[in-house]
């Protein structure tokens, strides 16, 4: 076959329908990317339009240029949409189009739940942004504490707002992770190891381990605060046995992971980046692979250093702070690291390597100024302040924007094909630099002097006039840097000359293909031998352009890659993806009208919604599969491989682990919830009880095992019958259980009993679709993915459903 006929073909496979079709249905990863990275800059314009009015607001004492009710929107809205719309769907855009390219794949592992998170990404921001248009933005701070946020002080729907627009958004968060996460492990080029992967890979790996464990306290928490404003469940007033404090625990359960999720993306691109610009090897993989890894473990033990001035105990108080100063290392490993690789290297300045340069300067003085604020003497004092805020923008903005600008200008050439025509991007960096210092290193000083932060204005003769002043005029400064880098880019598409395969003599996979990339990625796939592939095959590109890799015959319509042993990178089966579907943006829709519903305060009409998502998802996993066993398929090279109809652990599999994951973390927080306001919250003991029982438990308990049993021996209508034995145990559990709104026992214990009741009807509809496919052919001895993934969410629906019930009934027995 002719290296055309086989463009032609893959193409036909791979390609999208033209106009508005192919753009709503496509699912490519390219082009999910794309529009993830495009709209996350948008939302980062807008973001930094209402810096710019913060700062107008702030340049001079006294000032009326908007009042206290629109400032607090302002400073709302800047934070969320800078951490929930820009930054983490900017990495995650970047990391869809890149990394199936780097790991010598075609795709990411999921394809139409790629396409599922950019539409709910899409509707979340949009409700927010329109919410903000129509004078009811968040208002309480990005952070939305209790009690500022509940009904009391924000009676408006400006809290509900930041509530469902911001879970709408986490949905996206987590598909992405799920997708990632199997992807790297799964999805991989032959013989790339573990200790053959790309570096970025294995930052991206870290990530989305980290928001698999992250990101679900905050969903939890979003989810109680927003029942406590619909509903009056008093999980988080302290008259009704609630506590403030647990949203602060649940939100910064994430919201410390976060700070990592967005820094090690972009670390990943400085190790990326940083050899190719010094002309050498990184220094350190191994010790930078362990640091990563340190850093997303050691993470997750830090959340409370937010916390230092609430009263916590003096013994958690030094825990923290001495993991908070511990965090430090791994993140120095990794400096280390790069300076000895440009100390090695010959470096070139060229315009990546400036913004890495601007990069090395504003992370540092932000870690430094995080290791005075560990220290819990100094953050008494400057909690609060102007200086938190500067610290914080100097970690982001220093670990986050700088190495992705580095990376826009590195990866550019890749999506554009082209080179850049004016030497714009030198300007645009030296008035982003100067002007963030000025902007942040001023704040530092206001923050010593005693300015607190999140005011709308200021008197005079308090010492920060001037200083306020000159962070205003960096901040304009910044602004016009901005839009220069935008010019640059919008030039470079427009303007720019065709630019050559591999423009910067990179190693990495994601070169050995023609730029702009095609639809496919690789005519075949490559085997891999080394960590550095192009250095040691320079025409590695047009040999697998040429049909002498894997998977080189398009057949049967079939969307072909690669999945591997997690750790030889042996190869394992053929894994057979899904095309374009209406699918994902009808499902996201479906959920977009349920959060509409429930920030309309139409209750009745939500779970409406919530039916129909669920029907959707029936006809999702319906169009997978297949009636006949394919039996083994050629690969190349004189080998064969089974498909992933049959092969033993697919992608389906590994993500169904991951996901329920997520979800026993969810769990977990929610049990962590429970025991803390038991122990912690005032007006405890409740003044109900849930009565003691001995058939809820029994009754749940003996479903369980049924259900643990049979879904072994395949016996479906045996484990159909035992969740919904735990659904109606739970449901009698609630009938007899007190109110939920008339303490935070009751409610905290309604809210346990919802969790398990959802996965064990979850369990319930699962079985009854695997029966259903298997009665229309789709399931034989070979053809058994879907019957093992039913026993992983059988079996946590089972084990929680019992456990729950069996919590739930403890406190009563002993009273």
């Amino acid at each position: 076959m002719s290296a055309l006929k086989r463009h032609q073909d893959l193409t036909a496979i791979w390609g999208n329908e033209p106009g508005w079709r192919g753009y709503l249905r496509s699912v490519n990863h390219s082009d999910i990317g794309k529009r993830f990275i495009v709209a996350a800059f948008v939302f980062f314009a807008i973001g930094g339009v209402l810096a710019m009015l913060i700062r107008a607001q702030l340049a001079t004492p006294r000032s009326a240029f908007v009042g206290p009710e629109v400032y607090n929107q302002l400073f709302t809205m800047h934070g969320s949409i800078m951490m929930f719309l820009f930054a983490i769907p900017m990495f995650e855009g970047l990391t869809m189009y890149l990394l199936p390219k780097m790991l010598g794949s075609r795709d990411l592992a999921f394809p139409r739940l790629s396409s599922l998170g950019w539409w709910c990404y899409l509707f979340g921001g949009t409700i927010i942004v329109l919410a903000m248009l129509a004078g009811v933005a968040p208002d309480a701070g990005w952070f939305l504490y209790p009690p500022l946020s509940g009904k009391t002080y924000t009676p408006g729907i400006n809290s509900d707002v930041w509530l469902l627009g911001i879970t709408f958004v986490e949905i996206s968060a987590m598909c992405a992770a799920i997708e990632i996460t199997v992807s790297i492990l799964k999805l991989r080029a032959a013989g790339m190891r573990f200790d053959r992967m790309p570096i970025f890979a294995w930052y991206l790996l870290g990530t989305a381990g980290m928001m698999v464990f992250g990101f679900p306290p905050l969903i939890l928490g979003s989810i109680l605060l927003e029942v406590e404003r619909a509903f009056g469940w008093p999980f988080y007033s302290p008259e009704l046995g609630g506590s403030p404090l647990l949203w602060q625990h649940l939100f910064w359960l994430f919201g410390h992971p976060e700070v990592y999720i967005i820094f090690l993306p972009a670390a990943g691109a400085v190790s990326t980046i940083l050899p190719v610009m010094a002309r050498t090897r990184l220094l350190g993989y191994g010790a930078i692979v362990a640091a990563v890894m340190a850093l997303a473990f050691l993470s997750f033990g830090l959340w409370v250093h937010h916390m230092f001035t609430t009263g916590i105990p003096h013994m958690a108080l030094g825990f923290f702070s001495a993991a908070s100063a511990l965090v430090a290392i791994p993140t120095a490993v990794q400096i280390f690291a790069w300076l000895g690789t440009l100390w090695q290297g010959r470096p070139e300045m060229k315009l990546p390597m400036l913004y890495l340069i601007g990069f090395f300067i504003v992370f540092v003085l932000g870690g430094l100024t995080g290791v005075m604020l560990a220290m819990v003497p100094f953050d008494a004092q400057a909690h609060d302040t102007a200086f938190v805020t500067a610290h914080l923008h100097y970690v982001l903005v220093g670990g986050f924007v700088f190495p992705m600008l580095a990376a826009a200008y590195y990866w550019l050439p890749h999506i554009t094909g082209r080179e850049r025509v004016m030497r714009v991007g030198e300007a645009a960096f030296w008035l982003i630099f100067i002007g963030f210092n000025l902007t942040f290193f001023m704040m530092h000083l206001t923050g010593l002097l005693g300015m607190p932060r999140r005011i709308d204005t200021y008197p005079e003769g308090m010492g920060w006039t001037w200083l306020n002043l000159l962070s205003s005029v960096g901040g304009f400064l910044q602004a016009f840097g901005f839009a220069l880098f935008l010019i640059d880019v919008v030039l470079q598409i427009w303007l720019g000359r065709v630019h050559r395969r591999n423009p910067w003599g990179a190693t990495t996979l994601e070169w050995a293909m023609p730029i702009p990339s095609t639809t496919y990625n690789f005519a075949s796939l490559p085997t891999v031998t080394t960590r550095d592939p192009l250095a040691d095959d320079p025409d590695l590109g047009v040999a697998l352009a040429r049909g002498k890799g894997l998977l080189a015959e398009a057949r049967h319509g079939w969307r072909e890659t690669l999945a591997v042993d997690m750790t030889s990178g042996t190869p394992e089966h053929v894994a057979i993806l899904p095309g374009n579907s209406w699918l994902p943006i009808a499902t996201a829709a479906m959920l977009g009208g349920f959060f509409l519903m429930m920030l309309a305060g139409l209750y009745a009409l939500a779970p409406v919604f919530l039916v129909g998502t669920v029907w959707l998802g029936w006809r999702w996993a319906w169009t997978n599969g297949t009636r006949g066993d394919v039996g083994r398929v050629a690969i190349g090279g004189g080998q064969s491989l089974p498909t992933s109809f049959e092969a033993p652990r697919t992608t389906g599999w590994w993500g169904s682990v991951f996901a329920l994951a997520a979800s026993a973390t969810l769990f977990a927080s929610l049990l962590f919830g429970y025991a803390f306001l038991w122990t912690i919250a005032p007006n405890w003991p409740p003044p109900a009880l849930i009565p003691p029982s001995l058939v809820v438990p029994l009754l749940a308990i003996a479903g369980a095992a049924a259900a643990g049993i049979a879904v072994r021996a395949g016996r479906m209508p045996v484990v159909l019958g035992g969740h919904l034995a735990i659904v109606a145990a739970l449901i009698l559990l609630l009938t007899t259980a007190p109110g939920p709104s008339t303490h935070a026992y009751a409610a905290t214990s309604a809210a346990l009993a919802a969790y398990g009741l959802f996965h064990a009807g979850l369990a319930a509809i699962m079985t009854g679709f695997v029966m259903a496919r298997a009665k229309a052919g789709f399931h034989s001895a070979a053809r058994a993915t879907e019957p093992r993934i039913l026993r992983l969410w059988s079996d946590h629906g089972a084990g929680a459903g019992a456990f729950v019930a069996l919590l739930l009934v403890l406190p009563g027995w002993f009273a």
